[in-house]
């Protein structure tokens, strides 16, 4: 496989959102298929990293939906998004300046620790299983509109993260075992789908 004439295809593929953010980057020695960190608050650009060794193991509509979903998940991660948690970290940065000013070290050490537990809880909830099946949903109707039925699309992820996971050697983890059982029942594979409080983790 051509690594540049599949960053093209799939560039196509994405939606114009993603295209103005994710950066396809060939890496072939990394051992996954597909590797996104976690794009930083400061951060513009969210590299999306590829081994094209491996993913030209996969069928074109498997490597379709693992690329919207890649770029659906990265989209979706907002640091500053106004929330309770922004504002804490935001109140213990401001805390932290006071404290420091005033040289009152057990201040400093409340503040600082007010704005690592917000933003940690911030960082989880950005890699909660909800994220993670919101990003499935999402590429699910990206894929509508590139040609794909939501069965077909659904089905297509399914196969590819199970194929990702096989061909790496590795079993599926809980959240992806979680994402194959709602992509089942919207495949029309399971009449069982996700419980709602296994959704909002």
């Amino acid at each position: 496989m051509n690594p540049e004439l599949e960053i093209r295809r799939l560039l196509d593929v994405m939606p114009a959102s993603g295209r103005m953010f994710v950066k396809l980057v060939s890496k072939p020695d990394q051992r996954s298929f597909i590797d996104t960190p976690a794009p930083l608050p400061w951060g513009r650009d969210r590299p999306v990293y590829i081994n094209f060794d491996l993913w030209s193991r996969l069928s074109r509509s498997q490597r379709d939906l693992l690329i919207l979903r890649t770029v659906s998940w990265s989209s979706n991660i907002k640091w500053f998004q106004p929330t309770p948690m922004l504002g804490l970290t935001a109140l213990g940065a401001i805390g932290l300046g006071v404290e420091l000013a005033q040289q009152d070290f057990v201040g400093v050490a409340a503040a600082s620790g007010l704005s690592a537990i917000a933003l940690f809880q911030i960082w989880r909830n950005n890699r909660s299983s909800r994220m993670e099946l919101e990003a499935d949903e999402q590429a699910l109707k990206i894929a509508q509109r590139r040609g794909y039925t939501e069965t077909e699309a659904a089905r297509a992820l399914l196969s590819a993260i199970e194929a990702v996971a096989q061909n790496e050697g590795r079993m599926l983890s809980f959240v992806e075992l979680l994402r194959c059982q709602g992509l089942r029942a919207i495949g029309g594979l399971s009449p069982v789908g996700i419980p709602d409080e296994l959704r909002s983790e």
